[in-house]
């Protein structure tokens, strides 16, 4: 897999400094500042620790599985452009070399209900899936029961309801507001419907 992410510091300097400190236990295989430049700090082959707890489909040790990408961003605003291109790069090549397919490609918010919200709502998650670097959902469709859908599209059970469905909306519907309604419980179905994660190999 490919887990994208998001640094909450202030600059990327900042995010290098710490991505490189082993005092701090954290670490990601690719680092890419606001103006497109890429810092590669583990080999692809290596593991970082990038994901933490969490699991996607039957993955619960996602660090193993996946190649972790920070994007140098407080969350609180766009990703630039120069930012966004080279991530489009870079995540084309990895796919390339790793065979991933694009529903593989998930945010650190899908994989760590409730305790992570990175790459948040500012990412452009269709931007991505209309190059075939990720998927978006078909919004004509039916109706389907979202808990299930959502275990059968990757999300692991959430304890609390409102977890998984902040998670979804974040990266599909960053815009919606209020309870859960139709058009949440239509396109997570049909993400489950055409991207069912028993059809995933897992061997990134």
């Amino acid at each position: 897999m490919i887990v994208l992410h998001y640094t909450a510091m202030e600059t990327a300097q900042a995010a290098l400094e710490r991505l490189c400190d082993p005092a701090a236990e954290v670490s990601a295989h690719y680092l890419i500042r606001e103006n497109g430049y890429i810092w590669q700090l583990v080999p692809e082959d290596k593991r970082a620790w990038h994901a933490g707890a969490g699991q996607w489909g039957d993955v619960r040790d996602v660090n193993s599985r996946s190649i972790g990408i920070e994007l140098a961003n407080c969350g609180d605003h766009p990703f630039p452009e120069p930012q966004m291109a080279a991530l489009e790069a870079l995540v084309r090549d990895i796919m390339a070399r790793w065979h991933i397919t694009p529903e593989r490609i998930i945010g650190h918010s899908d994989m760590a209900l409730g305790r992570k919200i990175d790459p948040g709502p500012r990412f452009d998650w269709l931007r991505l899936a209309r190059q075939g670097l990720s998927v978006w959902p078909q919004v004509d469709g039916c109706v389907g029961d979202f808990d299930t859908d959502a275990r059968f599209f990757g999300y692991a059970p959430a304890s609390d309801a409102d977890n998984l469905l902040n998670a979804f909306r974040m990266r599909f519907r960053p815009w919606a507001q209020g309870p859960m309604d139709d058009v949440d419980r239509v396109l997570m179905h049909d993400l489950a419907s055409r991207y069912p994660v028993d059809r995933k190999a897992f061997n990134a």
